[in-house]
């Protein structure tokens, strides 16, 4: 090629190579602005790393700190306790031994109680067996026959002057009559209770002998005999253990049998007499007049109005 063609050629080829020129630098200088944004950027998160680890220093360091203000809290909490127990401990197993000792006297004195109950029952009996005993030496003449009419195991009606047959024994005799009630053998209890009143009339367990006996009745649904010998508890024994029971049964026997004007007034006053000695009984009296209609202070024949 010849020169002349070559100087052309460079002629015609330098505002590309100019331009080309102008736009490296530009790019050049882009490149280190990036790289100045980069370096600031670097430096700036390098510094807010720095400031979050302080942070987390510091908030560790609060942190062991505040744990080991909570051990030392706790240990003294801990020991103080265990000084007031300490000091504690003493009075209250003392307080505890007074009342174990206080349980075990009160436990005793009821024993003693129940034991003094049951050797005061013993002898009644054997009392009424001297008794009877002393009747038979003497061989008194024989009752008179049962007045007609006369309750069934009605000691006054059948109790012959002789005293029992020989054996025969009041506590015996009742602890049988109960042991057969209780299983069931009524028929059996019912004959020996009899025999009880009939010989030992006039001991302790007499008032529960006659309950016992109205109660087979009722069991047995004879409420005539039941309500007879109701009657009889409550006009032998009214102060009993048993006549405000013997009196509620009375007035069942009663609403039983359809005399509901006898029964009500029986039911009131079984609550207006038992109310404080017998409570649940007199509840169930109140219960059965509100079953018949009734209130406590209204009277038998008149019916409790119908709310509206």
């Amino acid at each position: 090629m010849s020169l002349s063609r070559v100087a052309i050629l460079l002629f015609a080829l330098s505002p590309f190579a100019f331009g080309a020129s102008k736009e490296i630098m530009e790019l050049q200088r882009d490149v280190s602005m990036l790289q100045d944004q980069v370096r600031n950027l670097q430096s700036a998160l390098d510094q807010k790393v720095a400031a979050i680890q302080t942070l987390t220093q510091q908030t560790l360091d609060s942190v062991n700190r505040t744990s080991t203000a909570v051990a030392v809290m706790e240990n003294r909490f801990n020991e103080t306790m265990k000084q007031q127990q300490q000091s504690l401990n003493g009075p209250v197993a003392n307080v505890g031994q007074k009342l174990d000792q206080m349980s075990e006297d009160f436990r005793a004195v009821r024993e003693s109680v129940l034991d003094m109950n049951t050797r005061m029952g013993k002898l009644d009996a054997k009392m009424a067996d001297l008794q009877n005993l002393i009747n038979t030496i003497r061989s008194a003449p024989a009752a008179p026959p049962p007045a007609a009419g006369a309750p069934a195991g009605d000691p006054n009606s059948s109790q012959a002057a002789s005293g029992p047959p020989a054996g025969m024994q009041a506590a015996t005799l009742y602890t049988n009559a109960v042991s057969d009630y209780e299983s069931g053998k009524h028929d059996i209890a019912l004959q020996e209770f009899t025999d009880y009143l009939k010989y030992f009339g006039n001991t302790q367990f007499a008032p529960s002998a006659q309950y016992y006996i109205a109660n087979i009745y009722y069991r047995k649904q004879d409420y005539a005999n039941a309500m007879q010998n109701f009657d009889a508890v409550l006009e032998k024994y009214p102060e009993g253990a048993r006549t405000a029971d013997a009196h509620y049964l009375k007035a069942m026997c009663e609403m039983s049998l359809g005399h509901n004007d006898a029964a009500a007034r029986d039911f009131r006053d079984v609550y207006a007499r038992y109310s404080d000695q017998a409570p649940d009984t007199a509840a169930k009296a109140k219960a059965r007049l509100r079953e018949m209609g009734l209130t406590v202070g209204t009277t038998a024949a008149k019916r409790r109005k119908p709310a509206h």
